[in-house]
């Protein structure tokens, strides 16, 4: 039994097929992330693990019961889906209490949740004068409150400053390595390339890929190589002829694909072409991410149709 299960989700919105048999897990002691295009259905997925909407077919389980089931539900899985869903007359320490109450968790407990997310000096202020960074920190707090073993974060980051993105990394790493499942959407993969795990990529409401982080890098890695050169455009135009992709990475960086090294450096010697560097180029998320789901963004500029 995992922390969170999906099985063949599914759920239309009136013509609007959100999410499509749509199936994964989440495990425990992982952050995995969740990404996907625009309109791909993460949203809508994850409103129907915390039961906010009801499949119109499928299931969506939490340490293997339907979240509607769950009796004291913060102490089982905590979230952050919407940072601006706070009532703007309450004070932050009393919306945490509320929560702590309905759910059977101690009072201590919140100084202990609002010292950790850094809202300690703000307790006593009302939500409506807070900062997107403050309400973010606030429903973090929310989530933290019930110790839960599964947490779900929907762009955590926003609205958060430099130091805020490196806390809730930093924070987001430390509770899987408490033994925790950490299930995050995001679309800042630079931001995920140092914090998940896993990832479950998405598309017009269908699985695109369920993989490690670290086996989707090395297969958008592929058998490119980086040469560093002064003479770009005549190292582009004698690989191209020898049947390369050749893609520009910097004023005097090329990435080549579909010749092996050896090849590339016997090219550019024969038609006396210094280089400087050639070594294999490590793909980024963002590079590994675009190719994954280029044939499933629902919403292109026309001139890139």
């Amino acid at each position: 039994m995992e922390p969170i299960e999906v099985r063949a989700l599914r759920k239309r919105y009136r013509t609007t097929v959100a999410v499509d048999g749509l199936s994964f897990t989440v495990r425990a002691g992982e952050v995995t992330g969740f990404v996907g295009p625009n309109g791909a259905g993460k949203s809508t997925t994850m409103r129907l693990i915390l039961g906010l909407d009801t499949p119109d077919e499928g299931t969506a389980l939490v340490g293997g019961r339907p979240y509607r089931s769950l009796r004291t539900p913060l102490t089982q899985v905590g979230a952050v889906l919407d940072a601006s869903a706070l009532h703007p007359g309450r004070k932050a320490r009393d919306h945490l209490l509320w929560m702590a109450h309905s759910n059977g968790i101690p009072k201590g407990r919140v100084s202990e949740v609002l010292d950790l997310v850094g809202l300690a000096s703000a307790a006593r202020r009302r939500t409506g004068g807070f900062s997107l960074g403050m309400r973010q920190r606030l429903g973090i707090a929310a989530a933290l409150l019930g110790d839960p073993p599964v947490l779900l974060f929907d762009e955590p980051v926003n609205g958060l400053d430099p130091d805020g993105i490196v806390w809730i990394r930093d924070m987001m790493r430390a509770l899987a390595a408490e033994g925790r499942a950490v299930l995050v959407s995001s679309h800042l993969m630079s931001e995920l390339e140092g914090t998940a795990d896993h990832l479950i990529a998405v598309g017009r409401g269908r699985l695109i890929a369920d993989t490690s982080v670290a086996a989707l890098l090395a297969a958008a890695s592929k058998d490119r190589v980086e040469v560093t050169t002064a003479q770009r455009a005549d190292a582009t135009a004698v690989l191209a002829n020898a049947g390369a992709t050749v893609t520009v990475a910097g004023p005097t960086a090329v990435v080549v694909e579909g010749l092996p090294g050896d090849r590339t450096s016997q090219l550019l010697s024969e038609a006396r072409i210094p280089f400087s560097e050639m070594r294999r180029h490590r793909a980024s998320l963002e590079e590994a991410y675009m190719d994954l789901t280029r044939g499933a963004i629902e919403f292109v500029p026309g001139e890139q149709r």
